[in-house]
């Protein structure tokens, strides 16, 4: 059989499913049915078309397997015809981004599908672009067409519009008189598909050109425009499509259905992406899924043929997989003094035949499910998964057995006996594995320490946790229940990184932050409801920043000093501190002798130096007359992670009003002379750092009051021309934020702020809309504005204005509007915005 593993998200921009609760496959959690979207993506595998007898395969398809670009391979006679779909359905609301986003990293393929009512809405801009930044080709499909108010075409100039794209038309909607949707027009195989009104979508009738222009001339005359159009446009971007044109003799009608799939299959290939092919159909009542389902097909990449998978082995050293796998791909020497022989062995470099016959997996969901325990969701990238393989952790540095293999169909799991490249399966009752781990395994590891060689370290396509902006405060209702709240908080955590849990050392309390109000509301639903977690959560509340606005160097170097007794035994380090702010450019002064000097990038924005000048790079003495780095401290990379790990731990915690740090440059000295004792570990030089920049925090908020720093988010709000003014100066005066664009700028960007390839939209065929209520026509549209009268506002507020706002948004427009929000940056508050926000908080 051959395998087409195409992963498709279900839900960008829509906010409700068109299923009802009981049919609802992948939503099957009893907040997704409640609220009816999705919140956990969720992974299926089936087969297409059916295995077994089905009237849709001869009747519709007669082609597979003998498409051009197609990977074939040697088919048996029972399943020929069928390819094996892995689908994932990712949430479309805003707070929900990082879950889509840890999706699209194992995604060959991906089907937009647009409500054909609202068109293409603001989160559906922001997911299409972070597809764009993965490489993922795309089809779209528009749906709900059986709606009233339905505007296919509309939709289609908007793709066009808003995506930056430019819509080749593969099927365009059948309409009876009464405008009731019985159909879809098949653009490439030019004929009509026509669906059993009142059936479930399985009885479909086709109906060839000829036969339509006697059954409906209008409709047989706008197939024949569809088709035009998709070969001129597929033209200007394919040049063997050129030649295809001229050979059938500049005829578009006889260009052969094989051609336009191939063209169609290079053009959605190409990086950056500039055609996607359309579909039209309601998928309520399965109108047009089955030729979606065949262009997914036809159409999408299979796992060798996409592009090849980042990876990361080392700071600053990335590449592809198959270039790591193939030995082209190695860290550096690295420059560090090893420890002498008799305390550690060298570890044989591994072969290349051993790693090309291993395991590379990525993990890219955990779930903990009431019947199953955890079950930890991978996509396998290189080799084969077997049963009771040793999976090697390579960012906990830990090992663990997979003891059972499943494979998932929403919530029915089928054990199987491995899990091959460029397919996704399931885990379950791993310990530690989070979402986002890599995991690596191959015969001769020792389950203990690893694989040998820079493997161990293998990232596989590395992902940024964004800053969470909301928190609340969770407290057990007695004593007895700390434990189980403890971990239920770190199973919500191993699900979801983009949750962070922190505790108030002043209070005592324990802090659940997330990315937005509905995120938080769903964590605290799963923490009380699912896991069962007796506990009292408080409101939601915004996760603010200080900053520093004084050096601590006027009063000279802090010097860190921690000693203290650790399981029986005395440990004793120092390091000198300095902390200083930030300069507004986030430009970093170095001092001259910078060959001594290594900088690291940390968490919101702050920065640390940590300086050696007595010691070279490898950890020995620049001379004789100083002592060199003991061998317990070695090698250099060990020291300077303990710095970073005890600076980190510092800056979580402000000096003034306990918010993390932003924009803080921390200077770290160390020289071994001063430093470094007997008892002296890398654990104890950690706790030095920390307790040094501590100390220098409350040095440097004495002498000058640190600054509070307000989460400021890039807002993009939907609204009707006729309510533009009155939400327009809500945000500038009410709400103190500021415009960024208007939709009637000739420069169109996107939910994001990122510039959109400009196409003009005049030159987008798309069928007339005459059933569509109050459709806009092409002016409507402009460049980035929205038809039917809606406009779109791009503004920079601050978060603590946008607490509640929906319902604000909704009495300003009726209801009409909607907006989505992303963090863009942190913003320094003014002395008197800072003094109504502390007193709001006393």
């Amino acid at each position: 059989m051959q395998y087409v593993d195409v992963n498709v998200d279900q839900e960008w921009g829509a906010h409700a499913k068109d299923v009802d609760e009981g049919s609802t496959v992948t939503d099957f959690l009893p907040a997704e049915r409640a609220r009816g979207i999705t919140i956990q993506s969720a992974a299926i595998s089936f087969s297409w078309p059916p295995l077994g007898s089905d009237p849709w395969i001869p009747l519709l398809n007669p082609d597979y397997g003998t498409v051009p670009g197609q990977p074939n391979a040697a088919f048996t006679a029972a399943s020929a015809n069928s390819h094996t779909i892995n689908l994932i359905d990712t949430p479309g609301h805003a707070d929900f981004t990082f879950e889509v986003l840890r999706s699209l990293r194992v995604l060959d393929g991906a089907v937009c599908i647009l409500d054909g009512v609202a068109g293409v809405e603001a989160q559906t801009e922001k997911v299409w672009s972070q597809a764009s930044a993965y490489r993922i080709p795309r089809l779209v499909f528009v749906n709900k067409l059986d709606r009233d108010g339905a505007a296919f075409g509309r939709t289609v100039r908007e793709v066009g519009a808003k995506l930056g794209v430019w819509p080749a038309l593969c099927g365009i909607p059948w309409w009876t008189a009464e405008g009731k949707l019985k159909g879809v027009g098949d653009v490439i195989r030019l004929r009509g598909l026509r669906y059993v009104e009142g059936g479930d979508g399985k009885d479909v009738e086709a109906v060839i050109l000829n036969d339509l222009e006697s059954e409906d001339v209008g409709f047989a005359e706008e197939l024949r425009k569809a088709r035009v159009a998709l070969v001129e446009s597929l033209a200007e971007h394919d040049d063997v499509m050129v030649e295809d044109y001229l050979a059938a003799d500049e005829d578009q009608l006889a260009i052969q259905p094989t051609s336009i799939i191939s063209c169609l299959r290079r053009c959605i290939m190409q990086d950056p992406q500039r055609i996607a092919p359309v579909y039209p159909g309601a998928s309520f009542r399965n109108v047009g899924v089955q030729p979606l389902l065949d262009a997914v097909v036809d159409l999408l990449p299979s796992p060798h043929e996409q592009a090849d998978p980042e990876v990361s082995i080392a700071p600053g050293i990335k590449g592809g997989l198959s270039q790591f796998l193939s030995g082209k791909l190695t860290a550096a020497t690295a420059p560090d003094r090893p420890k002498s022989a008799s305390k550690a062995k060298p570890s044989p470099p591994l072969a290349l035949q051993d790693l090309s016959a291993s395991c590379c997996a990525l993990a890219f969901k955990v779930v903990a499910d009431p019947k199953r325990g955890v079950l930890v969701y991978l996509r396998v990238y290189s080799g084969t998964l077997t049963r009771n393989s040793t999976l090697w952790n390579t960012n906990l540095q830990v090992s663990e057995r997979a003891q059972r293999l499943l494979k998932m169909y929403a919530n029915d799991a089928v054990e199987v006996e491995s899990i091959a490249a460029g397919q996704i399966g399931v885990i379950p009752g791993l310990k530690f594995a989070r979402t986002g781990d890599t995991l690596v395994s191959f015969a001769g590891a020792n389950p203990k320490t690893g694989p040998s060689g820079t493997i161990s370290g293998l990232q596989l396509r590395p992902i940024d946790v964004p800053p969470p902006v909301f928190f609340v405060s969770v407290e057990p209702n007695s004593l007895a229940e700390a434990k189980h709240i403890g971990e239920s908080l770190n199973l919500l955590l191993r699900e979801d990184p983009s949750l962070h849990v922190s505790v108030d050392e002043e209070s005592g309390q324990t802090l659940l932050s997330g990315m937005g109000e509905l995120h938080l509301e769903i964590a605290r639903d799963r923490l009380v409801g699912d896991l069962r977690a007796k506990a009292r959560l408080g409101g939601i509340e915004i996760g603010y920043r200080e900053a520093v606005t004084g050096s601590s160097g006027a009063d000279g170097v802090v010097e860190g000093i921690y000693e203290r007794e650790v399981a029986g035994r005395w440990a004793k380090g120092g390091v000198g501190v300095v902390v200083e702010p930030l300069s507004e450019g986030g430009e970093i002064v170095r001092n001259a002798n910078q060959e001594h000097e290594q900088v690291f990038e940390l968490a919101d924005k702050n920065y640390l130096i940590v300086a050696t000048p007595t010691l070279q790079g490898d950890g020995s003495a620049v001379s004789e007359e100083t002592p060199s780095l003991p061998d317990s401290l070695l090698p250099m990379s060990a020291l300077m992670l303990a710095f970073r790990n005890g600076v980190s731990a510092a800056c979580a915690r402000g000096p003034s009003h306990s918010y993390p740090m932003h924009s803080t440059l921390v200077r770290l000295t160390f020289d071994p002379a001063r430093h470094v004792f007997p008892n002296t570990t890398l654990a104890a030089l950690a706790s030095a750092a920390r307790l040094g920049v501590l100390e220098a925090l409350k040095v440097s908020a004495k002498s000058s009051d640190t600054a509070l720093m307000e989460p400021v988010m890039l807002v993009t709000i939907s609204v009707d021309e006729g309510n533009l003014g009155a939400v327009v100066h809500d945000i500038s005066s009410a709400r103190g934020g500021s415009i960024v664009s208007l939709d009637s700028e000739e420069t169109t960007t996107s939910s994001d702020g990122s510039a959109v390839a400009s196409i003009d939209v005049s030159r987008i065929y798309a069928p007339p809309d005459p059933f569509a209520g109050g459709g806009g026509d092409l002016a409507d549209l402009g460049a980035g504005g929205l038809a039917g009268g809606m406009k779109q506002i791009v503004a920079r507020v601050p978060l603590k204005e946008m607490v509640g706002y929906l319902k604000h948004l909704r009495s300003l427009t009726g209801g009409r509007g909607t907006f989505t929000m992303v963090v863009d940056r942190f913003e320094r508050m003014g002395g008197q915005r800072m003094k109504a926000v502390l007193s709001g908080m006393t």
